[in-house]
């Protein structure tokens, strides 16, 4: 592992999440403890239901747990309205989807400059971050590219510089790999590997696949809401 001990940038104690559906009580997650360290790669596995997306949503601030403590970086996000959640999320949490959810009339250019749109910052140093992202990625000479001009490895890697445009703390991905062939899926999880390793970002994976839980650096297996078994990868 390429992270450091003490270091935790997650902290997740007792959390649960409730909601009602029809007349019965759903338990997607149940007292779940989590620590996930400052420039840790984790993949999160288990069947459809287990709790795997509704965990993912917790940790980004797209929702909030029933009951239990979600810490960020040291804040205590669990505490926050749902106005101030998306406020701290737009700055600390970057996303990466199966879909890649890029504007096909944006160039790729467009497209990763867009989360940094309503912060107000001068055209300029929108360009400067903007390229830094895209150069990163290894996108630097697509910039002015439209989607339909990419590859679908070249598509998710625009979506993971917009992703990554505002510097966030935490990258959450929820089957990054889920719509490419082999050759493209193992370029991204490469790309994340280095994103870990070397700009220290924290990433937090949902997939089916063990061979990109594998590129990790631990896999969590979740079943019916509860963390079974933590392993090792590298």
């Amino acid at each position: 592992m390429n992270v450091s001990e003490g270091q935790a940038l997650v902290c997740c104690k007792g959390i649960a999440k409730r909601y009602k559906k029809g007349s019965q009580w759903v338990t997607p997650l149940e007292a779940l403890d989590l620590e996930v360290q400052r420039g840790e790669f984790l993949a999160l596995m288990g069947p459809s239901g287990s709790g795997k997306t509704t965990l993912l949503n917790l940790l980004s601030g797209i929702d909030s747990p029933s009951e239990g403590e979600i810490n960020i970086g040291g804040i205590p996000v669990h505490e926050f309205s749902r106005r101030k959640l998306a406020a701290w999320r737009a700055k600390h949490v970057g996303y990466i989807f199966q879909i890649y959810h890029l504007i096909p009339v944006l160039s790729a250019f467009e497209n990763v400059e867009l989360p940094l749109l309503p912060d107000g910052q001068s055209r300029r140093d929108r360009r400067e971050r903007v390229e830094a992202a895209l150069a990163l990625v290894g996108l630097a000479e697509r910039m002015h590219h439209f989607p339909r001009e990419l590859s679908g490895g070249q598509e998710q890697r625009v979506a993971i510089a917009r992703a990554l445009v505002a510097d966030p703390e935490l990258l959450v991905a929820d089957e990054p790999t889920g719509d490419l062939d082999r050759q493209s899926a193992d370029a991204v999880l490469e790309l994340l590997c280095n994103l870990a390793k070397e700009q220290q970002k924290t990433i937090i994976m949902v997939t089916h696949d063990p061979k990109a839980a594998a590129a990790a650096d631990r896999t969590l297996h979740l079943e019916k809401g509860r963390l079974l078994e933590a392993e090792n990868v590298h």
